[in-house]
């Protein structure tokens, strides 16, 4: 079985110099839509766009009738019909799509087809293209089998099941931690490989602090604002995070707590503590400003793929209180850059919020290392694994067709 960190090494083989790869990309999220995994697949698609070779298809639900597919040079969108998931608003399923796949690939043939998203598009997807002998990756972004616990608990082992059963039909599963690699490989998953997350140092800075922000928020220049970016959902845990802020209240009194996102549990949560900041969802430089004008991030939840925002409240200079997993695990140096507990330890959540919540210099000190680790990271780096595990497939693909001699 290859190992976690395997794509890392690989050399760029597989098409001869010149050739495009055809790329064909099965997603149910893609931005405007605000998430982790449409985040990530927009800089991958672009990264690998820039680094010329490739000519991508994306292959999407459409998000509302009558939306028209994007044509460019070296790419173009198969837009597709879907349902909302009655849980999860944002996010939408894309409808099976097995015969009209065949359809498009036999006069389209792409060389190969990359599953981002699980659901009944993605399903068939790999159908269709096993159907025709396209080589197939997917990617691990979510952790659906964990959301259903929150939702439908009875479909926990159903949802478990079904999503080792996609993933291992497919020549490899990219995911974005080593952890995750091994908790997978322990689950009877086949083939890993690891793909990063980046971020957008540009975006994401210190310099996009604005007390212009904070005084439109009431807060003053010497209040403590605790920020929390997330959807506003069960599965994000947020009861400690109300919970380590008035602990925080008890020492900082004047401390004030901001909530970026949305989702079913907003309007409750606003009814349950009228005194925090609601600021909905916030997207580009907006949210940049959100991060870098708080003082200190928590970020409570215990279900997460990987975390994509502990890394941009890291590059804005936040210290971080996090649980040691996922993003947290591969990037805060608990006592150097931030702080990571023992998982699902609430009480040593809450009192490591306090801390740095009493110490002004530790959460400096903390931020600015923060924002080294961050901005050590960029998108250009994850693109290249993607490109070469891309090239190893497909020289793998050509060596099992050729003929012997």
């Amino acid at each position: 079985m290859p190992t976690a960190n395997a794509t890392a090494v690989l050399p760029s083989i597989g098409m001869a110099p010149g050739e495009t790869v055809r790329l064909a990309v099965i997603t149910e999220t893609w931005p405007p839509e605000i998430n982790g995994v449409a985040n990530t697949i927009n800089h991958l698609v672009k990264g690998l766009r820039r680094r010329g070779g490739y000519r991508v298809q994306l292959v999407r639900p459409r998000r509302e009738p009558g939306e028209k597919a994007l044509r460019e040079e070296d790419f173009e969108e198969y837009l597709v019909n879907g349902l909302s998931l009655p849980f999860y608003n944002e996010v939408r399923l894309g409808f099976p799509q097995y015969y009209p796949l065949l359809r498009l690939w036999r006069g389209q043939r792409p060389d190969l087809v990359q599953i981002v998203t699980e659901g009944p598009l993605g399903y068939s997807a790999i159908k269709a293209a096993n159907r025709l002998s396209i080589p197939v990756i997917s990617d691990f972004h979510t952790n659906y089998d964990q959301y259903s616990r929150y939702y439908l608990s009875s479909l926990f082992h159903l949802a478990k099941h079904y999503l080792r059963h996609i993933h291992n039909q497919t020549r490899i599963t990219l995911v974005p931690t080593r952890e995750l690699s091994r908790q997978l490989a322990a689950d009877g998953y086949e083939k890993l490989g690891l793909m990063e997350r980046g971020i957008d140092a540009d975006l994401f800075h210190p310099r996009h602090r604005d007390e212009r922000l904070r005084e439109q928020l009431g807060v003053t220049p010497d209040q403590l604002l605790v920020t929390l970016v997330a959807r506003m959902a069960p599965e994000k845990n947020l009861h400690l995070a109300f919970s380590a802020f008035r602990a925080i209240q008890q020492t900082c009194p004047g401390a004030r707590f901001l909530l970026v996102g949305d989702g079913p549990e907003r309007k409750r949560l606003q009814r349950l503590h009228p005194d925090c900041l609601f600021a909905g969802m916030r997207s580009g430089v907006d949210l940049a400003q959100h991060y870098a004008s708080s003082d200190l991030f928590l970020f409570p939840s215990t279900s997460e793929t990987f975390g994509n925002v502990i890394l941009e409240a890291m590059a804005c200079g936040l210290p971080v209180v996090a649980f040691d997993y996922a993003a947290a695990r591969e990037y805060i140096r608990s006592g150097e850059n931030g702080i990571a507990v023992t998982l699902d330890d609430n009480d040593a959540f809450i009192a490591a919020g306090v801390k740095l919540a009493g110490d002004a210099g530790l959460r400096r000190r903390m931020g600015a290392e923060a924002n080294r680790t961050a901005h050590s990271l960029n998108w250009e780096q994850v693109v290249g694994q993607l490109h070469r595990t891309i090239h190893k497939i497909l020289h793998e693909v050509r060596h099992e067709t050729a003929p012997s001699v």
